[in-house]
């Protein structure tokens, strides 16, 4: 309950959350599962997740809900996204931040700490997490622990208990400070997502 999705591609089955494409059954654009029961501004979310290599997916926060005649779909969400990959081989692997549907890309590696500012991305330092370290703790094919804490324009993303980025958005007018919750379906090449254990702290 809470949540809005295409009935064709999400499912709930012993307490996980699945969603799912094939060739016969694909995504129309990118599509997400949306929280309907509230919003993300200062926070500390928690949850696991698993996926297969064949596509990405990610965790939309402080997002916007795009709707009207020119989306793909009646779920597309544009904003912040945590990536979601079954791979262990930087930069593409889960964790870094991306800025779906917007302008600045892959706004965030995993190993940073870096600031965006006016004029661009900063970089501080880049030495969080390297490939030798991702590789040792990142679980392949299995279930691993997401948290995202937000507080401000200061955001932090760990897996497994791992600080792997540490970033301030100072960016004027692309900063994202509210905004709705999503999980997402990534169009393409079939792939399966899951999810469990989704809880929140509202840190305001």
């Amino acid at each position: 309950t809470g949540w809005d999705g295409d009935p064709r591609l999400w499912s709930v089955k012993d307490g996980v959350l699945r969603g799912e494409t094939t060739a016969e059954n694909p995504a129309k654009g990118n599509t997400f599962i949306i929280w309907t029961k509230g919003t993300t501004k200062d926070f500390d979310l928690r949850l696991s997740f698993r996926c297969n290599a064949a596509n990405n997916s990610g965790i939309q926060y402080r997002s916007k809900h795009i709707t009207g005649d020119k989306v793909s779909n009646k779920w597309v969400v544009r904003g912040y996204q945590h990536e979601l990959r079954n791979e262990t081989e930087l930069p593409s692997v889960a964790g870094f931040i991306y800025d779906e549907g917007g302008k600045r890309g892959r706004i965030c590696l995993v190993g940073e700490e870096a600031t965006w500012e006016k004029d661009g991305k900063k970089l501080v330092k880049s030495d969080l997490i390297d490939q030798v370290g991702y590789a040792k703790f990142f679980k392949l094919d299995d279930w691993n622990d997401v948290v995202i804490i937000a507080k401000g324009n200061h955001i932090q993303h760990y897996l497994n208990n791992t600080l792997i980025l540490d970033f301030k958005d100072n960016s004027p007018d692309q900063a994202l400070s509210e905004g709705i919750l999503a999980l997402q379906l990534h169009a393409g090449k079939p792939m399966w997502v899951e999810f469990k254990n989704i809880r929140m702290r509202d840190l305001k």
